[in-house]
Protein backbone atom coordinates (compact mmCIF):
# COMPACT_ATOMS: atom_id res chain seq x y z
CA UNK A 1 0.00 0.00 0.00
CA UNK A 2 1.05 3.54 -1.01
CA UNK A 3 1.69 6.11 1.19
CA UNK A 4 0.90 9.86 0.96
CA UNK A 5 1.41 12.76 2.96
CA UNK A 6 -1.58 13.45 4.89
CA UNK A 7 -0.68 17.43 4.43
CA UNK A 8 -1.69 19.39 1.41
CA UNK A 9 0.96 19.83 -1.43
CA UNK A 10 2.21 21.23 -4.71
CA UNK A 11 4.24 19.25 -7.68
CA UNK A 12 5.96 21.10 -9.62
CA UNK A 13 8.50 20.16 -12.18
CA UNK A 14 12.32 20.78 -11.81
CA UNK A 15 13.93 22.05 -15.07
CA UNK A 16 16.58 20.17 -16.82
CA UNK A 17 19.06 23.18 -15.40
CA UNK A 18 17.98 22.04 -11.61
CA UNK A 19 18.41 18.62 -12.54
CA UNK A 20 15.04 17.76 -13.37
CA UNK A 21 12.19 15.29 -11.84
CA UNK A 22 9.38 17.12 -9.36
CA UNK A 23 10.02 19.26 -6.41
CA UNK A 24 7.20 18.73 -3.79
CA UNK A 25 6.38 21.34 -0.71
CA UNK A 26 4.12 21.73 1.76
CA UNK A 27 2.06 25.03 1.85
CA UNK A 28 1.14 24.68 5.70
CA UNK A 29 4.29 23.24 6.53
CA UNK A 30 7.02 26.23 6.28
CA UNK A 31 10.42 24.63 5.05
CA UNK A 32 9.35 21.28 4.27
CA UNK A 33 10.30 20.05 1.16
CA UNK A 34 11.37 17.28 -1.24
CA UNK A 35 12.20 15.77 -4.75
CA UNK A 36 12.37 12.94 -6.95
CA UNK A 37 13.11 11.81 -9.99
CA UNK A 38 9.20 11.35 -11.13
CA UNK A 39 6.31 11.81 -9.17
CA UNK A 40 5.87 8.55 -7.31
CA UNK A 41 9.42 9.14 -6.15
CA UNK A 42 8.59 13.03 -5.07
CA UNK A 43 5.60 11.73 -3.12
CA UNK A 44 7.29 9.14 -1.51
CA UNK A 45 10.17 11.60 -0.51
CA UNK A 46 8.18 14.24 0.55
CA UNK A 47 5.73 11.67 2.63
CA UNK A 48 9.01 11.09 4.59
CA UNK A 49 10.09 14.80 4.79
CA UNK A 50 6.75 15.62 6.24
CA UNK A 51 6.60 13.07 8.90
CA UNK A 52 10.25 14.29 9.95
CA UNK A 53 9.08 17.66 9.86
CA UNK A 54 6.16 16.38 11.99
CA UNK A 55 8.03 14.92 14.09
CA UNK A 56 10.85 17.85 14.84
CA UNK A 57 7.43 20.26 15.42
CA UNK A 58 5.69 18.13 17.90
CA UNK A 59 9.13 17.83 19.78
CA UNK A 60 10.30 21.69 19.30
CA UNK A 61 7.27 23.84 18.15
CA UNK A 62 6.21 24.34 15.02
CA UNK A 63 9.32 26.87 12.99
CA UNK A 64 7.22 30.54 13.06
CA UNK A 65 7.69 31.74 9.56
CA UNK A 66 9.05 35.29 9.04
CA UNK A 67 7.73 37.98 6.89
CA UNK A 68 9.61 39.50 4.36
CA UNK A 69 9.07 42.67 2.24
CA UNK A 70 10.84 43.07 -0.81
CA UNK A 71 10.40 45.71 -3.45
CA UNK A 72 11.09 44.33 -6.73
CA UNK A 73 11.54 45.88 -10.50
CA UNK A 74 8.33 44.90 -12.39
CA UNK A 75 10.08 43.49 -15.33
CA UNK A 76 11.41 41.36 -12.48
CA UNK A 77 8.42 40.26 -10.76
CA UNK A 78 6.73 39.91 -13.85
CA UNK A 79 9.08 37.21 -15.02
CA UNK A 80 8.86 35.27 -11.35
CA UNK A 81 4.83 35.26 -11.42
CA UNK A 82 5.16 33.73 -15.20
CA UNK A 83 7.59 31.28 -13.86
CA UNK A 84 5.21 29.99 -10.74
CA UNK A 85 2.19 30.37 -13.07
CA UNK A 86 4.20 27.69 -15.77
CA UNK A 87 5.63 25.52 -12.67
CA UNK A 88 1.81 25.61 -11.20
CA UNK A 89 2.94 27.04 -7.64
CA UNK A 90 2.52 29.68 -5.80
CA UNK A 91 4.87 32.91 -6.26
CA UNK A 92 5.65 32.57 -2.26
CA UNK A 93 6.23 28.53 -2.44
CA UNK A 94 8.60 29.50 -5.80
CA UNK A 95 10.58 32.61 -3.80
CA UNK A 96 11.13 30.38 -1.11
CA UNK A 97 12.18 26.94 -3.14
CA UNK A 98 14.68 29.76 -5.40
CA UNK A 99 16.07 31.56 -1.94
CA UNK A 100 16.69 27.61 -0.32
CA UNK A 101 18.66 26.50 -3.46
CA UNK A 102 20.63 29.69 -3.24
CA UNK A 103 21.27 30.05 0.15
CA UNK A 104 22.28 26.77 0.40
CA UNK A 105 24.86 27.52 -2.40
CA UNK A 106 26.03 30.42 -0.33
CA UNK A 107 26.61 28.32 2.75
CA UNK A 108 30.43 28.64 4.16
CA UNK A 109 32.55 25.81 3.40
CA UNK A 110 33.59 23.95 6.73
CA UNK A 111 37.53 24.13 7.20
CA UNK A 112 39.29 20.90 8.87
Amino acid sequence: MKKYPKNKFELAPLSETDGGGWLITFPDLPGCMSDGDNIEEAIKNGTEAEAVWLAAADKWGPPKPKSLVARLPVSLHRELSSLAKAEGVSLNTLMVSILSRGASELKPRQHS
